[in-house]
């Protein structure tokens, strides 16, 4: 274990034999960090915090540091991060408000440098939020998600999986899966083909989708009558059916399509 002169660890703490700790940081009682994981100067990581292996945490980050909730009363709450992780500089992460709470972070995720993560989010596998990217309390990012830099996104909104929203957007409703977004409030401008076919999507599967995304958003259909549509004509491929069943179980609604 490599722990440098000037940082502060708590004999409680749980750190790998092979975890590097840099100058000046500071880690609390109840901190794990797994096997690998290198964590830079001037950090903080508190709370009932878990750091899986190999991750990297940069300058100034503070993780697990309570939560910026007014109904927050210092009850015993979580933060679970998993392996592989990039933190970048000055993010800033906060467990659970409410007794048992968790704040979950999966896999292989970038979060450049600013990001925040609040309150009782779950953020999933090969996730990228660029700088500033901001989310509320509550927030769900699903796998492979692509977050602009300088986006902010409302509580309780949901961003489906292989999304990507352009830089600088307002998110005020649930993003659905495989499209693209931008805007204040964020508009759907269409299929992430570039996403899709960089993750080997079948191209029978691509094609429906983008059926799709034309009766769903862009055949001037209401939302239940589009969703019949849909189920009636198209193939339900793997991702076609996980496109309609993430705006069936909607709770905050959909961004609306560009083209309204």
């Amino acid at each position: 274990m490599q722990i440098h002169a000037t940082a502060i660890v708590s004999k409680k703490a749980k750190l790998a034999d092979d975890c590097v700790v840099g100058p000046y940081s500071i880690i609390g009682d109840n901190v794990s960090v797994g096997a690998g994981t290198k964590i830079g100067s001037h950090c903080v990581i508190d709370g009932f915090t878990s750091i899986g292996p190999n991750s990297q945490i940069f300058t100034g980050a503070v993780i697990g540091s309570p939560p910026q909730d007014l109904k927050y009363k210092n009850e015993k709450s979580f933060l679970e991060i998993g392996e592989a992780n990039i933190i970048r500089e000055y993010c800033t992460f906060n467990p659970g408000t409410e007794e048992g709470g968790k704040t979950i972070v999966g896999n292989n995720n970038l979060f450049m440098a600013y990001s925040h993560v609040a309150h009782d989010c779950v953020v999933g596998n090969n996730c990228i939020i660029a700088n500033n990217g901001t989310l509320a309390g509550h927030v769900t990012i699903e796998d492979m998600a692509v977050i602009g830099g300088l986006v902010a996104i409302h509580q309780f909104v949901r961003v489906g999986a292989l999304s990507i929203i352009g830089g600088c957007s307002k998110i005020v409703q649930d993003i659905p899966p495989y499209s693209t977004c931008d805007g204040h409030p964020a508009r759907i401008y269409g299929l992430n083909l570039i996403g899709l076919r960089r993750r080997k999507i079948a191209k029978e599967s691509i094609t429906e989708l983008d059926r799709a995304f034309k009766i769903l958003f862009d055949s001037g259909f209401s939302p239940k009558h589009s969703l019949e549509k849909a189920e009636k004509e198209l193939r339900l491929t793997q991702e076609v059916s996980y496109l309609i069943n993430f705006i069936k179980n909607s709770e905050r609604g959909i961004s609306h399509t560009c083209r309204k």
